[in-house]
């Protein structure tokens, strides 16, 4: 039986990883609204706050007062329950995600818990990889569900769109990450990424013999699709289907799904940072990566590659659905399968 202080701190880090979680995902919102915003010559969000700072606190706060609505026809637990399958694997995922590689010491100012060391992830399991595929897998199903309950055309359409589009999608976002394996020879995210130091030259994006930035191309616009993300948000297609699958939700139903999309965005490029980018590690080796400065520098990759999804969605109109098929079978997953043939030709003969 695990002791008291362990199951203490255990608790501690979960809730400190989902808070950060939650903060980043309410500022995210904002952070996309600006940079559409000055991509697109016009100001964003402006009036809450200092040039908008607190508009995700007023969203919220709006969210949350706004009426519950569940239409007459719907299926009312399944409606119910939808958002928050769709919520809770996008949170539950982060446990296994290592944002430093070495414990994480606390100022003494800090009350309660000021000069103790924390490590750096909530756990690390030797099958992470699978463990965040298998719960991606099960977020799927709440946008699913959530179209099909609640009686609508609009919202069956986007729920069915979504369902083709993650078996077509996820296939390649899996077999993108096979290559990476081959070379680290492990499942777990924190062995993957102590494998990486040592400069960017040692980031398996870019690491000699068999770099892998076909395979992190790949990763990133299956990762857009996995998403609903433009240009691959045909579930939501506001020109089609007027939101996709959550047309019908309002109030905090709504959040859930809003919370869930941004969630699942940062959980991509977290998993993208850890196996394509060197993790926590410096892009120099004479740079520190210890402590909260390997904090610092997952924090600037994670938030590198959420700024190409905004960069994105601001440039890119939304591809057709037989295009985005064609996309997916015929192109993605063919150069998939041939990176895991030409990175295990090349890890055999170099082992």
């Amino acid at each position: 039986m695990p002791d008291l202080t362990s199951v203490v701190t255990t608790l501690g880090l979960i809730i400190v990883v989902f808070g950060v979680v939650l903060l980043h995902v309410a500022w995210l919102t904002y952070f996309e609204r600006k940079v559409l915003g000055h991509m697109q010559d016009r100001l964003g969000p402006m009036e809450v706050g200092y040039h908008g700072l607190l508009q995700p606190i007023a969203d919220g706060l709006k969210l949350f007062f706004k009426e519950d609505i569940i239409p007459a026809g719907a299926n009312k637990i399944i409606f119910t329950f939808a958002p928050i399958i769709s919520l809770v694997p996008a949170l539950i995922a982060f446990a296994v995600i290592p944002f430093a590689g070495t414990p994480l010491p606390i100022p003494s100012w800090v009350p309660l818990i000021g000069g103790m060391e924390f490590r750096p992830y909530v756990t690390d399991i030797n099958i992470a990889v699978l463990y965040i595929l298998a719960l991606s897998s099960i977020g799927a199903y709440g946008i699913l569900l959530g179209g099909w309950a609640s009686n609508s055309k609009y919202s069956l359409l986007g729920g069915l769109r979504s369902a083709a589009q993650v078996i077509s999608y996820e296939l390649a976002l899996g077999m993108s990450l096979v290559g990476v394996l081959l070379l680290a020879g492990s499942l777990s995210l924190t062995r993957i990424a102590a494998g990486q130091s040592g400069g960017f030259w040692h980031w398996y994006a870019f690491a000699f013999p068999a770099p892998q930035l076909v395979a992190f191309v790949i990763y990133l616009l299956s990762a857009l699709a996995e998403t609903n993300r433009l240009p691959f948000d045909l579930p939501e297609a506001e020109s089609e289907l007027v939101a996709g699958f959550f047309t019908e939700y309002s109030g905090m139903r709504f959040a859930f799904f809003f919370l869930a999309e941004y969630a699942n965005m940062i959980m991509v490029s977290c998993v993208g940072s850890v196996l394509f980018l060197g993790a926590w590690h410096a892009p120099f080796s004479f740079l520190p990566s210890s402590g909260w400065w390997g904090v610092v520098w997952f924090t600037l990759k994670v938030y590198f590659l959420l700024f190409l999804f905004f960069w994105l969605r601001a440039t890119l109109p939304r591809l057709r659905y037989d295009q985005l098929m064609r996309l997916g079978w015929k192109i993605m997953i063919p150069l998939a399968l041939g990176n895991i043939v030409v990175t295990a030709v090349i890890a055999y003969a170099v082992r």
